[in-house]
């Protein structure tokens, strides 16, 4: 199935933004604004929900260190105990404090991987995933804003244009 949307192109990321709170304004649904650098705001005022990556990395952080903790505790105290620095290794709670960088370690180095994995997996980018730039030029200094048609084409269009767009074109999306 295939749907029309209206790709409005700007050269300035403050017209950008004004167009894009206009839009909202008008009540016109946004599927996707292209930029060549991120752009301050521009979240907000698509109307975009506040990422929750946080809370995965505070989760894969605590993976991380129950990790660390239980690798730590089978290692140098159940498989293989060892007496370094005239330590013994009697129990686990008695030689915690040199394990602290290590648990430190796995916290970081959990959270760092698992993030950047979800990430990728949320965003759908693939390996060998083919871009889904609609334009070339928004990979160097012009804005794409990308609506949705709804019987409104005209309206939707004239519309655009007297945001500032430079160029307005209707398109067919697959």
């Amino acid at each position: 199935m295939s749907n029309k949307v209206i790709h409005a192109l700007y050269n300035d990321d403050d017209v950008l933004m004004d167009a894009v709170k206009q839009t909202r304004l008008a009540h016109h649904h946004i599927e996707e604004v292209y930029t060549p650098f991120p752009v301050h705001g521009l979240d907000k005022a698509m109307g975009l929900a506040p990422t929750r990556i946080a809370i995965c990395a505070f989760l894969y952080g605590l993976t991380g260190l129950s990790f660390g903790t239980w690798m730590m505790n089978y290692i140098m105290i159940q498989d293989w105990p060892q007496d370094i620095g005239g330590k013994p290794s009697f129990s686990y709670i008695q030689n915690m404090p040199s394990f602290v960088p290590i648990m430190f370690e796995e916290t970081v180095f959990f959270a760092a991987h698992l993030m950047v994995i979800t990430f990728y997996m949320r965003s759908k980018l693939w390996p060998f995933k083919t871009a889904e730039n609609p334009d070339v030029r928004t990979t160097d200094d012009h804005f794409l804003m990308e609506v949705a048609v709804n019987n409104n084409e005209d309206e939707l269009t004239s519309f655009l244009k007297n945001t500032g767009a430079v160029e307005v074109k209707v398109v067919e999306k697959h």
